[in-house]
């Protein structure tokens, strides 16, 4: 799987996500391209993993170094995924409790933050990569996954029209989940509907 085949199959998601009598293809799409950009564990379909390619063959030290001039560790930019996934799917789509807060995952993980991970300086993120269980971290996202995978096969045309509900959107950032330097991502959500979400 190259890059430019990937983001053909995402121009063709955004193209039917909308249409009515294309529902079950763009729920078929997403899954699909969802199953591919997690590791092979988590939808066990036998689809290629963009995740273990990267990551199976990297060592600790690897995964939690921040590359001379660069701003994120591959730890980082995992969990940055998986509670961005996690909040968006479970509190602003299907209005249910996190996978995050269900599972302890602050303890298994070890983490010294509960938020997505956005606008955190170098020091800070070194300090999470650093101390991050690896395994616990991957085991997370595989849950978080699942759950998606859940959702996402119970909505229904119609709801993927629906704007965001801004309650949901206020529970976000009443409980901290995204930083305080970050409310750009707040915005954003404000703006999109549940197709867009998913997209």
């Amino acid at each position: 799987m190259n890059k430019r085949k990937l983001n053909a199959q995402q121009t063709e998601l955004r193209r039917v996500m909308l249409e009515t009598d294309q529902h079950e293809k763009a729920i078929s799409l997403f899954l699909h391209q969802h199953a591919m950009l997690h590791s092979a564990k988590m939808a066990k379909n036998g689809i290629w993993s963009y995740e273990d390619e990267i990551m199976d063959d990297m060592d600790d030290a690897q995964m939690r170094r921040i590359p001379k001039n660069g701003e994120h560790s591959v730890l980082w930019c995992l969990w940055h995924i998986a509670r961005i996934e996690d909040v968006t799917m479970n509190l602003l789509i299907a209005n249910t409790e996190q996978i995050f807060e269900e599972g302890n995952w602050l303890a298994k993980t070890d983490s010294s933050i509960s938020h997505t991970a956005n606008a955190m300086s170098v020091d800070e993120i070194a300090e999470l990569s650093a101390r991050l269980n690896i395994a616990a971290l991957r085991e997370y996202r595989i849950a978080v996954g699942q759950r998606t995978r859940e959702i996402v096969k119970t909505l229904e045309p119609s709801t993927l029209k629906k704007k965001v509900d801004p309650a949901q959107i206020t529970r976000v950032a009443e409980k901290s989940l995204v930083h305080k330097d970050a409310p750009g991502i707040i915005e954003y959500w404000r703006k999109r509907n549940i197709a867009g979400l998913l997209e």
